[in-house]
């Protein structure tokens, strides 16, 4: 009999699942709505119903699952199964996951953090396979990141490890949700880079991506800043160059903190590519530690979307194998 892993990526928008074999290749993999504002109870239906939709389709009974990861954004205790708090969800505070599911199902659930389960899954399938020390980044419309070091995941104290985002690069800079102010991931991510667009445009400047948007900048995103930038534009060519510039200060100081032989960047503004990486890669050049930066490759993700329910299912058999 055939044993399976199940990996859940909850994302504010879509639950996505997957079911992989005992060599983690993917067996069926689907996408629900996550109908993040009926609440908690509902959301925890939606995530029942893709499992049952995932393994009835394939016939497959629950003898044959040895264990579920779940990525679940913001913050959480792994250990206890419980989500502490995640924003985009209302009401969603203290939810204790794991006994929610041990209603419903004999094999064990895992919960981590959604970036870290990407980590994993980009670790272990990924641009990371075989690294002992990386850090994973993804930029989209805030920074998350997660890092390996010496060969295991870190978490600390309270499960936050590897908040990059966080960084402050500004003394008084643009107020951020953590309560802090000018952190990174105000700057480099998808809506921190249209932020920046914004603010030049608001000081004059011009961009023909406002006759794109018919001078409704509540209409700019990243990928159109990528777009003008292929076309020359001047103003998109500038934002790109300074938020990447901003990014590889950024990811200098974790190269002389962490010494990584690999940094990924995933998340939507990795489709920037090298528009966004060749200036990372400039500025890291010039200011991180020569030995360090200089064993140190900054490269995009390779799994994408799937990196977070493939992920979710390789924390979730590490989890079970540890305590075998």
């Amino acid at each position: 009999m055939n044993n399976y892993t199940i990996g859940v990526d909850l994302g504010g928008t879509n639950i996505k699942a997957g079911l992989f074999d005992g060599d983690f290749n993917a067996v069926e993999e689907l996408s629900l709505p996550t109908e993040a504002a009926a609440g908690p109870a509902h959301v925890l239906e939606r995530i029942r119903l893709a499992v049952t939709q995932l393994t009835e389709g394939k016939g497959i009974d629950q003898q044959q699952i040895t264990c579920m990861g779940m990525g679940i954004p913001g913050l959480l205790d792994p250990e206890e199964g419980l989500s502490i708090f995640s924003p985009n969800f209302p009401g969603w505070e203290q939810i204790h996951i794991v006994n929610a599911m041990k209603q419903f199902y004999d094999f064990p659930v895992y919960i981590d953090n959604d970036v870290r389960v990407n980590l994993y899954g980009e670790w272990q399938q990924g641009a990371g396979k075989g690294c002992r020390n990386l850090v994973l980044l993804t930029l989209g419309t805030g920074l998350g990141s997660g890092i390996v070091h010496d060969g295991k995941v870190l978490y600390g104290t309270t499960f936050s490890a590897g908040e990059i985002g966080h960084m402050n690069m500004y003394r008084q800079g643009r107020p951020c949700r953590c309560g802090s102010s000018g952190c990174l991931g105000r700057y480099v991510s998808a809506v921190g880079m249209v932020n920046t667009f914004k603010e030049k445009l608001l000081d004059g400047r011009s961009s023909l991506i406002q006759t794109w948007t018919n001078q409704d900048d509540g209409q700019i995103t990243a990928k159109m800043i990528s777009e003008a930038y292929d076309l020359g534009d001047p103003l998109a060519v500038e934002v790109m160059h300074e938020t990447g510039e901003l990014l590889g200060y950024g990811l200098a100081n974790v190269i002389n903190l962490l010494n990584p032989e690999l940094i990924i960047i995933g998340g939507g503004m990795a489709a920037a590519g090298e528009r966004l990486l060749g200036s990372v890669r400039g500025t890291v050049n010039a200011h991180a530690l020569k030995l360090s930066g200089s064993k140190c490759r900054i490269v995009q993700a390779e799994l994408g979307s799937r990196a977070g329910t493939l992920g979710a299912a390789v924390y979730a058999d590490q989890r079970l194998n540890a305590l075998k």
